[in-house]
């Protein structure tokens, strides 16, 4: 069976150019142009390898990588980027990618690349098939990411999709302050964006699961003016 890929490329020539020697390779390629469509391609259909530039339209690659990870804890990402310096491939790394090449790039070794990036993954999806369950624990809470189901203060509960995505990212975010613009953008669909009440309200109803007192927060913590952040030690 043929790996699919998904290309994030907003450079007609370049983009054509790297699907067309993917698909020499053997490779399906779906290409897209901007991150937008990334995004709503990647929650659509199954991938065994994202190739993602940074600098796109409407939403830029790191944001999409970001998604992609609340979404997708494995498919490999390579960046594809002009933006070269170290401190870009560090943040690359940080935000969930797996491989990073700067423009201009050497096609063999691109092609190099995704095949071992695609190997690597395979033995670890069958190494991984064996695992129970996606489960975080604090306190005497736990979310489980993969099935839904919880255990809070008042026992056990499912959470809705949307709640999980929410935990997720505060919790991979753990310490920091996520602000509620960015909440929207990687929680919430990109083209129907809810206000920021939105928030609040799921807010208070995972303080109600976690929280011995919902008022007083001891892991969802309130940033006035900013966001929020999930404390833990």
């Amino acid at each position: 069976m043929s790996h699919r890929i998904l290309l994030v490329e907003d450079e007609d020539h370049l983009q054509h150019a790297v699907k067309l020697n993917l698909e020499m390779e053997g490779y399906k390629v779906h290409a897209v142009g901007d991150g937008n469509s990334a995004i709503k391609t990647f929650r659509e259909e199954k991938f065994d390898l994202v190739i993602l530039d940074i600098m796109l339209p409407e939403t830029d690659g790191l944001m999409v990588c970001e998604n992609i990870r609340l979404h997708n804890a494995n498919v490999p990402v390579m960046f594809l980027s002009a933006k070269n310096t170290a401190l870009d491939r560090i943040t690359g790394l940080k935000k969930g990618g797996d491989d990073y090449m700067t423009k201009p790039f050497d096609l063999e070794e691109l092609l190099i690349r995704v095949q071992k990036l695609i190997d690597k993954n395979s033995r670890i999806q069958n190494l991984a098939e064996s695992k129970v369950s996606n489960t975080y624990h604090f306190g005497a809470n736990w979310i489980n990411f993969e099935s839904y189901e919880a255990n809070g203060v008042q026992g056990k509960v499912d959470l809705t999709k949307k709640e999980i995505l929410l935990m997720k990212l505060l919790i991979e975010n753990k310490n920091q302050v996520v602000s509620r613009e960015h909440i929207l953008k990687v929680v919430w669909d990109y083209t129907v964006i809810p206000n920021t009440r939105t928030i609040d309200n799921f807010i208070l109803a995972l303080r109600k699961y976690f929280e011995k007192d919902p008022k007083e927060p001891v892991y969802i913590q309130s940033i006035r003016g900013v966001g929020y952040k999930f404390v833990t030690e």
